[in-house]
């Protein structure tokens, strides 16, 4: 039997010196992605920013998210192309909810475009429900997308254990 070795993975808090790989990774996954300011502008405003890096310390992934009040509000999570498929899209959705548990909150909220069935059956499986549409919400080729908002509530959720690998 041929034993595939894992990397060892990483998290730490995104500091500005992470800006210009979160940028080229933000830049190859959407089509409409952040702007270098939005990543500035969030990381100034103190909101909840983490990077995931592989052993080598390339960048795996990284989340943005705003606390609010009794609620955290994800505002941006990304697996770069080469890592996808591998469980750390999850992974950092259960950081994320710990994040929010730590600290007593009892919502966590996101948007996800419509046409992301990915995404969205992700988010079902981690107990999020679809509870509304904003419309044209994400920029698009043609007309603008439609947003699916979720939420999960933490008082109901069970806690992550994916997490504990990523400490």
């Amino acid at each position: 039997m041929n034993a595939v070795l894992q990397p060892r993975l990483t998290r730490r808090s995104m500091t500005v010196r992470d800006l210009d790989a979160v940028v080229a990774v933000e830049t190859r996954c959407y089509s409409h992605p952040w702007s270098r300011g939005n990543f500035t502008d969030s990381l100034a405003a103190g909101y909840l920013a983490e990077v995931l890096e592989g052993g080598e310390g390339e960048l795996v992934g990284y989340f943005i998210a705003m606390t609010g009040v009794d609620e955290l509000h994800l505002l941006n999570i990304t697996v770069a192309p080469a890592w996808q498929g591998q469980g750390h899209g999850q992974a950092l959705m259960a950081v994320l909810q710990q994040h929010a548990q730590h600290q007593g909150l009892a919502m966590l909220w996101l948007e996800v475009r419509e046409s992301n069935q990915g995404a969205r059956a992700l988010y079902r499986r981690l107990g999020f429900e679809e509870v509304g549409l904003r419309r044209g919400y994400y920029p698009a080729a043609v007309r603008r997308e439609d947003a699916v908002v979720m939420r999960l509530a933490l008082s109901e959720a069970r806690t992550p254990r994916q997490a504990d690998a990523l400490d």
